[in-house]
């Protein structure tokens, strides 16, 4: 079970606005939530330290990187532990999964690709769903548009 941290109300502040850019100086982010930069400083190193940030990390635009195409996968697989473990190996060594997540109700997993193009994902199709015998189903969604998220355009 996940140790317990308890949070206040500059904590969650602190949280959304790292949450945003986790690059703002020390001295914004103590303006925009009312404390010191001291405070703040001292805030972040704790909030690490304690594990409730895990990490600091760079979004890069897909464009940029040459893979445009974001595709959802609902998957469902054979029953058994195992297999479970097989598939997900299967989705940790290919470079176009940014996301997987094993998960309750119509599927077993939820699996988030980035790719160049329509042809590449059916090509990763190909050999990760159809050539799987442990695959029994999987249903795919076609991001038009981020409209909640990292990379949504904000007005």
């Amino acid at each position: 079970m996940a140790k317990s941290v308890e949070l206040d109300s500059f904590d969650h502040a602190l949280l959304r606005e790292m949450q945003r850019n986790n690059q703002t100086p020390a001295r914004v982010l103590a303006e925009r939530i009312g404390l010191s930069q001291s405070a703040v400083l001292r805030r972040l190193r704790r909030l690490r330290a304690e594990r409730v940030i895990v990490a600091d990390v760079s979004i890069v635009s897909p464009e940029t990187l040459g893979v445009p195409v974001t595709v959802h996968v609902l998957v469902s697989i054979n029953q058994g532990s195992r297999t479970y473990a097989d598939f997900a190996r299967t989705l940790e060594r290919r470079p176009e999964v940014k996301q997987a997540s094993y998960v309750t109700g119509g599927a077993d997993f939820v699996v988030l690709l980035q790719l160049e193009s329509m042809a590449a994902y059916a090509a990763f199709a190909g050999e990760v769903f159809h050539d799987n015998p442990t695959v029994t189903e999987y249903r795919s969604f076609v991001a038009m548009k981020e409209v909640v998220g990292i990379l949504a355009t904000r007005r």
